[in-house]
């Protein structure tokens, strides 16, 4: 019978592989159920709703994208490391663009303390990198989310076709992450709190 054998985790993966080829927002309930050939009502014995459905595959794909990068950076450093980490984390958006969409939610801190191992990967991975170039806190934060922002922010725009000039995006992704190279080896001191300016 087609609904033996359900389970979250199996629901899970295929609304993962579901979300690659339709896109996130087009994953529903429904959509998955008839995918296994069930009633919807079948799949709320092992998924709350379409949020922890959403949910589960953010987990699951934070999980893949780290294990990803942690494969590419093992022994290296440095610029080396960073290229790595960049190219992986690029390859992965590319290769799983549903699951990618996913990894930007909000995950509830629940969930997180259910299942830390992925995010724990991620931060030491990541801050671990980072500790290559010599930064500390608050650097380390800071950088984190320029890595972030900027990767995030090329490979969104290269998935929709948001590079128009006829410049190789590639090229482009060398000289970015390049760029990250020698910002973060020369990170600039932080600058003095700012005082209001007083009223005249």
């Amino acid at each position: 019978m087609a609904r033996a054998g359900l389970s979250a985790q199996r629901l899970t993966l295929a609304a993962a592989d579901l979300a690659d080829t339709v896109g996130l927002d087009h994953v529903t309930i429904s959509a998955l159920a008839r995918a296994f050939g069930v009633k919807d009502a079948s799949l709320y014995s092992h998924v709350r709703n379409l949020q922890d459905l959403r949910h589960r595959i953010a987990l699951l794909a934070g999980g893949e994208l780290i294990d990803a990068i942690g494969a590419a950076v093992a022994g290296r450093a440095g610029r080396d490391a960073l290229i790595a980490f960049a190219d992986a984390y690029r390859a992965y958006a590319m290769a799983h663009p549903g699951r990618y969409t996913a990894t930007q939610l909000p995950v509830p801190p629940e969930l997180v303390t259910a299942d830390p191992a992925a995010f724990r990967r991620t931060y030491e991975l990541t801050y671990g990198m980072l500790r290559g170039y010599g930064l500390s806190e608050p650097d380390l934060t800071d950088a984190v989310r320029l890595l972030r922002s900027t990767f995030h922010g090329f490979v969104s725009l290269e998935a929709t076709g948001g590079f128009g000039h006829p410049r190789d995006v590639e090229q482009s992704w060398r000289r970015a992450v390049e760029a990250l190279h020698v910002l973060l080896a020369h990170w600039p001191t932080a600058a003095p709190a700012r005082e209001d300016t007083p009223a005249p």
